[in-house]
């Protein structure tokens, strides 16, 4: 799977710590920096993360930033993100599965590398299931968009 990566200064560490070990998992990844722990402003991170689903350069996106919320605010104001924030597998998991979320939002000071893992790897490993209710919602969260 193609992978855009993006973190703030912040999610850096735990950005590097990802992209080694997803390359290691066999996936492609798009590192969209930052690429050090020089203060920057995670809406720029997020965003470069969010056109790259968008335009197909990427399949899913993974924000890092301290909490994982500012980063998921900044990707959900793109037409077509689905965003969330996920600190352990369940919602990890169900957020692609029911709502077919294809931006996963991390907190670095919130988790840790170990858990960051198996986070990213529930994410990846899920897919829509395309359910009729799940698709009924999602119609509902298109048209607030417009």
């Amino acid at each position: 799977m193609r992978i855009a990566l993006a973190a703030d200064h912040a999610g850096y560490p735990l950005k590097e710590h990802l992209a080694k070990w997803l390359t290691e998992h066999g996936h492609a990844v798009y590192d969209l920096g930052t690429h050090s722990t020089d203060p920057v402003d995670y809406p720029d991170f997020a965003a470069a993360a969010a056109r790259a689903v968008l335009d197909g350069r990427a399949n899913r996106a993974i924000v890092v930033c301290g909490s994982g919320a500012g980063a998921c605010i900044a990707a959900n104001k793109f037409r077509g993100i689905r965003a969330a924030v996920a600190q352990e597998t369940y919602t990890a998991r169900q957020m692609v599965e029911h709502d077919d979320v294809n931006v996963l939002c991390l907190g670095a000071r919130v988790v840790g590398e170990k858990l960051a893992e198996e986070v990213v790897a529930e994410f990846l490993d899920a897919e829509f299931t395309g359910e009729e209710r799940h698709r009924r919602r999602l119609e509902k969260i298109e048209a607030l968009e417009s």
